[in-house]
């Protein structure tokens, strides 16, 4: 079953080693976890619901619980705290576009505000209610989740938008396809948040990102229906894709997708391999994605991030092995781990190994082969259980993400760990990584992760995210990067979405949501900064 104040199945757990406990005591000290409030307790704060009666609606305490929060790491802590702050009213299930389309004019007769929900994966705060004197209904896509059509010809499928990214795949691959959009949350994670957000999937260099795979589709707007074709190429003006990719429910509720799926691969393979430092490291992959050589998906990580996912892995005698040969090839203390993937036809695989292993040990690196890979691609989907692991033993560990053209990438990592380095709280220590893992012949995006020991407050806890997640932000836009490369605006970043887009931008994008939503019911305060701060803090 889904957890309630966490994320995905209650039967998937993966508690930290001992290693990596002791590891973590090493960097930065004992912790002490602070205490998980009770379901039951959480229930009793439920407010009464001002929702009037509609039959897709449900209200009871438990199902806004439910839907009351998403998956960053103030979410996190306020659903572990059990203070909540706010609720929604109700949370609507329609099973089709009309209801979608029937319960948006009911909203606009009855003053409801709405948030579109899909997978409640979001990290950056898209479906937290806003306090408002209307009530607040959360629009779950959760029952619109079948394969609706698939035009093997022309290679397009069309999606219900709440179908999350296994049933995606699992119903293409019963007729010979597959998508292959692989974000981290591609456990929960629907097609509709998908296209919402901007999403990335690990896999990118060979599907590409959500962009590249988004055909077409149907929006419900408050106006009418937004009908997407699916064409080719066009040059009859603006594309309305990309003004609803990203548009993170401001516009309209997403409810079919259309997207473009191919054949299954004959074969696929994933190895790991490492540079003797940061800076070769980061020549060769750079020269690498600009070759254009058809990898399906190669990430770098940092000197720390390396000896962090060694430590963690719990095989202490392999990785000491490991450690010893590494060395022997010239791969010491400083050694970066490349990942890499190679998919599609037998023949093309093969070429593509072979060059790719060239170019490495060319560059003085060193390949070590498919078993670690193997490893990443049975673990490539845990990462967001790892805060539980860490949870149980006090620690509290959070991401960031840009991307930034590669003149910058250097500097703008070492500045991102630094913001959180500096940043972190007098007597305390912070435990930050970072990897490349959407690599582009322009640039690279950049993933920053950091651990802390929480505080001796859920309160004081929150204060301290807040402090080294904003002297990040600062830091990225400061270096021209995105504020957000694949996790979406939300609430959390549109304060520094000013910096990307521009006065004339905001405008452009304000009168766009205006003109769709004149009555700004859907998802307010949202992607732009326009209504509501985010979570408060203290001067």
């Amino acid at each position: 079953m889904r957890r309630w104040n966490g994320w995905g199945d209650s039967a998937n757990h993966y508690p930290l080693k001992a290693s990596g406990l002791t590891f973590l005591q090493s960097r930065l000290g004992t912790a002490t976890p602070l205490p998980d409030a009770e379901m039951a307790t959480v229930l009793q704060a439920v407010p009464s619901s001002r929702m009037p009666d509609y039959p897709l609606i449900r209200t009871d305490a438990e199902t806004r619980i439910r839907h009351a929060r998403g998956q960053s790491l103030p979410d996190w802590l306020a659903m572990r705290s059990g203070d909540f702050g706010r609720f929604p009213d109700g949370v609507a299930m329609p099973t089709k576009s009309a209801e979608v389309k029937r319960l948006l004019a009911w909203a606009q007769d009855n003053d409801v505000l709405v948030i579109p929900y899909g997978g409640g994966t979001s990290v950056a705060g898209h479906i937290n209610p806003p306090a408002s004197d209307k009530p607040v209904l959360t629009l779950s896509l959760a029952g619109m989740n079948k394969l609706l059509h698939l035009d093997k010809e022309s290679q397009i499928a069309t999606f219900g938008a709440g179908t999350p990214g296994p049933e995606v795949e699992n119903q293409l691959r019963e007729q010979g396809y597959m998508l292959g959009h692989f974000p981290q949350s591609w456990e929960l994670s629907t097609v509709g948040g998908w296209v919402a957000s901007r999403s990335s999937g690990q896999q990118s260099m060979r599907y590409g990102r959500i962009e590249q795979m988004f055909a077409g589709g149907r929006i419900e707007t408050p106006r009418g229906t937004l009908d997407i074709p699916t064409i080719p190429a066009s040059s009859a003006g603006p594309d309305l894709r990309e003004m609803i990719m990203g548009s993170e429910g401001r516009m309209g509720v997403i409810s079919e997708v259309k997207v473009r799926v191919t054949p299954l691969p004959e074969t696929e393979t994933f190895q790991v391999a490492f540079a003797p430092d940061w800076e070769t490291a980061k020549t060769l992959v750079r020269s690498l994605t600009q070759a254009k050589l058809p990898l399906s998906m190669l990430r770098l990580s940092n000197a720390e991030e390396t000896r962090t996912h060694l430590m963690l892995a719990g095989h202490e005698r392999l990785v000491s092995v490991l450690h010893r040969y590494l060395s022997l090839r010239g791969c010491r203390n400083e050694k970066c781990m490349i990942t890499f993937g190679v998919t599609g036809e037998k023949s093309l695989v093969r070429h593509t190994l072979a060059t790719v292993k060239k170019r490495i040990r060319a560059a003085g690196g060193t390949v070590v082969g498919e078993l670690l890979g193997k490893k990443w691609e049975e673990s490539r989907f845990r990462s967001p259980y790892l805060r539980h692991g860490l949870w149980e033993h006090g620690y509290v560990v959070d991401t960031f993400e840009t991307a930034v053209d590669w003149n910058q990438v250097t500097p703008a990592m070492n500045a991102m760990e630094q913001a959180v380095r500096d940043n972190v709280g007098e007597g305390e220590k912070v435990h930050v990584f970072t990897h490349l893992s959407h690599l582009y012949p322009q640039g690279s995006s950049i993933y920053t992760t950091y651990v802390f020991r929480s505080s001796d407050s859920y309160h004081n806890t929150l204060q301290r995210w807040h402090a080294m997640k904003d002297a990040a932000s600062e830091a990225i836009v400061a270096h021209g990067g995105t504020i957000s490369h694949q996790h979406g605006v939300g609430r959390d970043h549109a304060p520094w979405l000013h910096h990307e887009k521009g006065e004339q931008g905001i405008a452009a994008l304000t009168s766009l949501v205006k003109h769709f939503d004149p009555q700004q019911r859907l998802n307010p305060g949202c992607l732009l900064d326009d209504t509501q701060p985010r979570i408060e803090k203290e001067s």
